[in-house]
């Protein structure tokens, strides 16, 4: 059998992943050889618009062209890789959520005419279409998108994680930021995959892993950091950063509203 072919497309996001992934020069070469690249618009200006046994797709789901490009994708791929934040949750601009468009058109353009087929908010590709896998972080880490790949290329199942930075805190038995200092750290609720990179050098985790899928406890963060005198919209602020979708935080600000 041939290499399983692989291509890397983008909707709207900064393309940061495959900045990461760029910079792996160490393994690069070896680890693209493994597929054959249909496409990798950072790296190449081919383009292509055919079948696919893994698409690797950034950027949020924005403007009606990448509605309709995320859908060609997942008719045209055997499996669909979500790649980073903005992939996962919508991204830092899904903070936006719940804004009125016109008046995000005003802000940033001085216009309140709809421009770029722009759809009045900033989605995960997961809203939109199936996604068989979710590689999450802003941007995501190189080794573990390497280990994706390799499972993949293997017909392995890959394993991602799905427990929170605290244990990679308790792991490396990193003082707990929450209970020692009373830092905001968002470790509680954000996926691992970063080695607690944030706490070991004693600064409060923000999120930029995103939430844990379906088990963050948003709720209980809140309650936690509320104790600790903060204030509920700046905790709430801090939370929309990287996970303004997760619906667990959309259902406390909009009770929160009302």
């Amino acid at each position: 059998m041939g290499k399983l072919r692989a291509a890397f497309y983008s909707l709207t996001g900064c393309q940061g992943e495959y900045l990461t992934i760029l910079g792996m020069e160490d393994i690069l070469l070896d680890l693209l050889s493994l597929v054959d690249i249909a496409e990798f618009k950072l790296a190449s200006s081919k383009e292509y618009d055919g079948k696919v046994d893994i698409a690797f797709v950034e950027g949020s789901v924005s403007t009606e062209r990448d509605l309709e490009y995320i859908k060609r994708i997942r008719g045209n791929s055997k499996i669909l890789v979500a790649l980073g934040d903005c992939a996962v949750w919508g991204g830092t601009q899904a903070s936006t959520s719940g804004q009125d468009p016109k008046e995000l058109m005003r802000s940033v353009y001085k216009t309140e005419k709809n421009l770029y087929g722009f759809l009045g908010e900033h989605k995960g590709i997961p809203e939109v279409v199936p996604v068989d896998y979710e590689i999450q972080g802003c941007p995501i880490e190189g080794k573990e998108f390497a280990r994706v790949l390799i499972d993949l290329v293997r017909d392995v199942k890959p394993e991602l994680p799905d427990y929170p930075v605290c244990i990679e805190c308790k792991v490396r038995e990193i003082p707990c930021l929450i209970v020692e200092r009373g830092l905001p750290c968002l470790g509680p609720i954000t996926v691992a995959g970063c080695d607690a990179r944030c706490p070991s050098y004693n600064t409060a985790c923000i999120g930029c892993r995103g939430p844990i899928r379906d088990e963050a406890n948003v709720a209980g963060e809140l309650e936690m950091l509320l104790r600790k005198g903060y204030d509920r919209e700046r905790i709430l602020n801090l939370m929309s950063l990287f996970g303004a979708r997760y619906k667990g935080l959309r259902s406390l600000i909009e009770g929160g509203k009302s």
